[in-house]
């Protein structure tokens, strides 16, 4: 775990209502996992400077998450905690160009289309069977790319129906092999609310990895040996035992 991406999973799971924190909170929290105050401070200080934290006017000490982090953070609790629709049988394509001179924004582009659970079939083409375009939308807005993209609801495939484009689109093999790895990593339901809470939070962490990798699909596109079930069980069984353990640390912040 990263210092950087391990406050970002303390906003997702625990601040994701009020979006803020004073850093004595966040340094208390972060040596609970480990790292030490000059460790996290060093965090927060990069963050500020790529804008993905800010200064909370007129108090001391205090941050909050930039907008458009903020709006990670919910569609990362989105996929993690809220029930999909059943699925309608159709999927959502984009289609895309980022022209060459913004290489950098395209590798960011891809990496945050396939947290939202999209995958490509062949270059320039992303798809999801969730009913994700609002949040594709917000996304080809915040990269500036109107003019390069066109995102539709598709029934039709040509030659191809959707089992075979979402077999093409994406590495479940890959992904049910982080699963597997997922199901085999021990998170202890210690009784100290100091280590329950350490452990809680590596739990989320690990799990909201998985969110690359894992799209999300429909049972109907998953193959017969998918662990994804196995995975949503232990996760929520695990995360209410620990917050149970580790309500003092969280009732005290």
């Amino acid at each position: 775990m990263r210092a950087r991406s391990t406050l970002f999973t303390l906003f997702a799971e625990f601040l994701h209502q009020e979006l803020e924190a004073p850093v004595a909170r966040l340094v208390r929290w972060m040596q609970l996992l480990g790292f030490s105050e000059a460790a996290t401070r060093a965090a927060i200080s990069r963050s500020l400077a790529r804008g993905w934290l800010l200064r909370v006017p007129g108090e001391k000490g205090r941050y909050r998450l930039h907008p458009r982090v903020a709006w990670q953070v919910a569609q990362v609790r989105r996929r993690l905690y809220e029930q999909e629709p059943p699925w309608d049988g159709r999927l959502r394509l984009l289609l895309y160009h980022v022209p060459e001179a913004r290489r950098t924004d395209r590798d960011r582009f891809r990496k945050e289309l396939s947290l939202l659970g999209f995958g490509t079939p062949f270059a320039g083409v992303w798809l999801s069977p969730a009913p994700r375009l609002d949040a594709a939308r917000d996304l080809v807005g915040f990269y500036q790319l109107e003019p390069f993209a066109l995102l539709f609801v598709a029934e039709g495939y040509g030659d191809l129906d959707a089992e075979a484009l979402v077999q093409k689109s994406y590495d479940l093999n890959a992904a049910n092999k982080a699963l597997e790895d997922f199901l085999a990593t021990p998170f202890p339901v210690p009784e100290a609310p100091e280590a329950a809470f350490a452990s809680l939070v590596r739990l989320v962490h690990a799990r909201r990895k998985l969110l690359f990798l894992d799209p999300g699909l429909p049972q109907a596109l998953l193959p017969p040996d998918w662990l994804g079930d196995a995975v949503e069980e232990r996760f929520f069984s695990l995360r209410q035992a620990l917050y149970h353990r580790a309500a003092p640390v969280l009732e005290g912040a």
